[in-house]
């Protein structure tokens, strides 16, 4: 194989593994039990990855994960064995931040990358808690890239294990969301009736982003990391309407008709909501006070809530959500023990 500007990161990582990695265990492991994948971070897991993406921590990449007992011996293996180049590419090149170019086949046990990237190790046993701790970016790193080899099944196992929410915290999540777009939205208006277009703006940047985790979660699908929520959140089914009026949203100079393409984005989704089993009574949005503004109908969320039987998911804070709910602070959303502190309820 040789690398064009149009091979995809993920691609080249198969050949990588067929072509270089596969043989060089099978002449020392020749029944290896292991499995390998484009796994991790990067854009190419996602298979978003473009000629941007080369400039920096892009190319011969691979996932192995082995026995605990072999993880050093076929790192060693691997960083002895390696030729200097496949596909016109180094084998050896250095991460962003570091001056030490070496081979990129990260070599770990299936239960330890869980637990970098999941904060998790037995994902039999996950708890109410656990759930929350979970970024959407997080969960794709281990269960969106393509897996090449997997003598066992175990990692594919744990990517169905990951698959999606158990139903009552799903339904706490969506609920969240709605609790959170009652709290914010008349604040928009009010904000622009004074003159604050530009704090209305920001207020409306917010429920649009909040409208676009719904969605999401109505889908049943795991929401990336910023840089690609709106491209994926454009390849979700009947997301073209919704974007429009968020688009509409974001681009208004007013607040009224800010608010009503807001308003009009909700109508839609609480008919997604609907079709995905959820309770969903309408409509959709309802006068605030006696007030020019609307926001969400509270039936909603306590119809949500009310549908949740599972009393760890009942005992929860109202509306607090999801780690993804309760901070984007990139820091916290990137370090597993810190995501999990702050879902904790103890």
């Amino acid at each position: 194989m040789t690398a064009d500007d149009q091979t995809g990161g993920a691609d080249l990582s198969r050949a990588y593994y067929h072509d270089v990695v596969r043989p060089l265990l099978d002449a020392r492991w020749p029944d290896l039990p292991h499995a390998a994948g484009r796994l991790g971070a990067g854009s190419d897991v996602l298979g978003l990855d473009d000629a941007t993406s080369r400039d920096h921590d892009w190319g011969l990449r691979l996932s192995l994960l082995v026995p605990e007992d072999l993880v050093g011996p076929v790192a060693a293996h691997l960083d002895a064995s390696l030729p200097p180049t496949y596909a016109g590419l180094p084998t050896r090149f250095a991460f962003t931040g570091a001056t030490r170019a070496q081979h990129h086949i990260e070599t770990t046990t299936l239960s330890q990358f869980l637990h970098d990237k999941l904060g998790l190790a037995d994902l039999g046993r996950l708890s109410v808690d656990d759930w929350l701790s979970l970024t959407g970016q997080s969960v794709l790193e281990v269960s969106a890239g393509p897996v090449f080899w997997d003598t066992d099944g175990t990692l594919h196992a744990a990517r169905r294990m990951l698959a999606w929410y158990p139903h009552d915290v799903w339904a706490y999540l969506v609920a969240s969301c709605w609790i959170q777009l009652e709290e914010e939205m008349p604040l928009m208006g009010r904000a622009g009736q004074v003159g604050d277009e530009r704090g209305s703006r920001l207020i409306g940047g917010r429920l649009a982003l909040t409208v676009t985790r719904l969605a999401f979660l109505l889908h049943r699908t795991w929401a990336p990391y910023s840089k690609w929520l709106g491209t994926m959140f454009d390849r979700l089914p009947g997301s073209a309407a919704i974007g429009e009026h968020l688009d509409a949203a974001l681009a208004a100079d007013h607040w009224r008709p800010r608010q009503q393409h807001i308003a009009r984005a909700l109508d839609l989704v609480l008919a997604l909501q609907e079709q995905a089993g959820l309770p969903a009574p309408a409509p959709a949005t309802a006068p605030f006070w006696d007030r020019p503004f609307v926001f969400p109908n509270e039936q909603i969320s306590g119809a949500l809530l009310g549908s949740v039987t599972d009393p760890a998911v009942q005992n929860l804070p109202r509306g607090r959500g999801g780690i993804e709910q309760v901070s984007d602070n990139i820091a916290v959303l990137v370090d597993p023990a810190a995501r999990r502190r702050m879902v904790s309820r103890v």
